[in-house]
């Protein structure tokens, strides 16, 4: 997945991702931030998973999902288009996430 940067303040950012066709991403785990995310093109689906509670959402224009402290997640996007999101961070996104254990 590329991520860029977009902007940030003392307390949160602004990034854009973008997934290529048919690409999944690895599981990972934020441990010190949360975002939310709200999808601008494709489709696809996000696995989300807190605790024992998992679930899967269908991610498509227009679409808006939260990624609270701890939560595992993993993104999917369909096979014919990219898949791209404008993701807000809080507090600024540190660096790469974890891979979860």
């Amino acid at each position: 997945m590329d991520v860029r940067l977009l902007l940030g303040l003392r307390r949160g950012g602004i990034a854009h991702f973008q997934l290529a066709a048919g690409q999944t991403t690895r599981a990972v785990k934020h441990r010190k931030v949360e975002e939310i995310w709200l999808f601008l093109g494709g489709r696809g689906r996000m696995w989300r998973k807190q605790g024992r509670r998992e679930k899967v959402v269908a991610v498509k224009p227009g679409v808006c999902v939260t990624l609270p402290v701890g939560t595992v997640f993993q993104l999917r996007a369909e096979a014919d288009e990219p898949l791209s999101a404008i993701g807000v961070t809080m507090p600024p996104w540190p660096g790469p996430p974890t891979v979860p254990q």
